[in-house]
């Protein structure tokens, strides 16, 4: 779910089934048994296929080097060249590491109590389309996960999405999802924190990050 929806474009071009589950390779492996995914990729770069159960650099190196190889081009070339047919997606991930639980916990509270108030509200340039608290159906089995982040979804294809992960060394880790989506060629080669500056600054409006964590800004960018 936090992954970018630059999959999800390409997928609804080709006519090919395209699964937004939540963070955890635990999710794909109902899709791989059951025929539905051959590719699965994670926020954190991780890649694989039915070949493994777990994200996979060797292979995925591979697989890109046989994409480079077969069509003769440089990876940019390649990229730009997505760009042009299907739109740019910017994406960064800004966490806010070892936040206090009762803190962490408060932010998402209240986020989620918003949520229905959100839909045609508009910050800037940017007005939400949609709003939610993310719940994965299971396709295979039926079995439903609540509460797998908070995504606002915005009109022109743009989205920032907040969750809590408890994989730090102490307390809880925010993650806000921050995606930019540019159709525009003549802006696919901007930097990309500063392309996002009206995402980032809606996410700490509408999240309160600073009231509720006293932070000024995220302990890691990627």
């Amino acid at each position: 779910m936090p992954t970018s929806q630059a999959a999800d474009r390409v997928a609804e071009k080709l006519g090919i089934g395209a699964y937004e589950t939540p963070t955890g390779w635990k999710f794909f492996g109902n899709l791989l048994d059951d025929g539905k995914a051959t590719l699965c990729g994670e926020e954190s770069f991780g890649t694989g296929s039915n070949h493994v159960r777990e994200k996979d650099g060797l292979w995925a190196v591979l697989l890109w080097l046989n994409v480079l190889a077969v069509r003769g081009e440089t990876a940019f070339d390649i990229v730009k060249k997505h760009w042009a047919e299907f739109g740019r997606n910017y994406y960064s991930r800004h966490d806010y590491e070892g936040i206090e639980t009762d803190a962490a916990n408060g932010l998402m509270d209240a986020l989620r109590e918003k949520l229905a108030t959100l839909p045609g509200t508009s910050f800037g340039d940017l007005t939400v389309k949609e709003a939610d608290d993310f719940a994965y159906h299971d396709p295979v089995d039926g079995s439903v996960s609540k509460h797998q982040g908070v995504r606002i979804m915005f009109e022109s294809g743009s989205r920032v999405v907040f969750r809590l992960s408890g994989t730090g060394t102490s307390g809880a880790t925010l993650r806000v999802y921050l995606e930019h989506y540019e159709p525009d060629p003549a802006h696919h080669e901007e930097e990309t924190q500063k392309t996002l500056a009206g995402l980032i600054a809606y996410a700490e409006h509408i999240a309160g990050i600073r009231e509720h964590t006293g932070r000024d800004a995220p302990t890691v960018i990627t």
